[in-house]
């Protein structure tokens, strides 16, 4: 004698997974993101005054170090050091140090960073 399937097997089994997936939804739905520590640090912009008889990525590691405390943790923060168009650089920053390093001499300001999407490309041209 043959077994036969029939469709209330496959419709169980359709519902379980169904419900399954419902329970993992709201499981993670009830999952609280963690809080933001406003002490960690960011991406700022710090823009200066272009340097006058130094390097500029020198004289943005001796800013960034004396609010730092030293040159190797100012190397760590330092992202990135802008040159031509622009004098300044890119840091990781806490609140409190980004506090500390508007207030330094040859910092002319201090912006976060953002990263922007650019609204063109060819869905966007019509």
């Amino acid at each position: 004698m043959r077994t036969i399937r029939t469709s209330s097997s496959s419709s169980s089994s359709s519902v379980s997974f169904l419900l399954l997936a419902i329970l993992l939804i709201r499981m993670a739905e009830s999952v609280t993101p963690p809080a933001v520590d406003s002490s960690k640090a960011a991406v700022h912009i710090v823009y200066t005054e272009r340097p006058q008889d130094e390097e500029p990525e020198a004289y943005h590691i001796r800013t960034l170090a004396s609010v730092l405390g030293s040159n190797e943790a100012a190397k760590e923060a330092l992202v990135y050091s802008y040159k031509t168009a622009a004098s300044g650089f890119s840091a990781r920053l806490t609140p409190e140090q980004v506090e500390q390093i508007s207030k330094q001499p040859g910092v002319l300001q201090v912006v976060p960073s953002r990263t922007l999407q650019l609204h063109s490309g060819p869905g966007r041209l019509h």
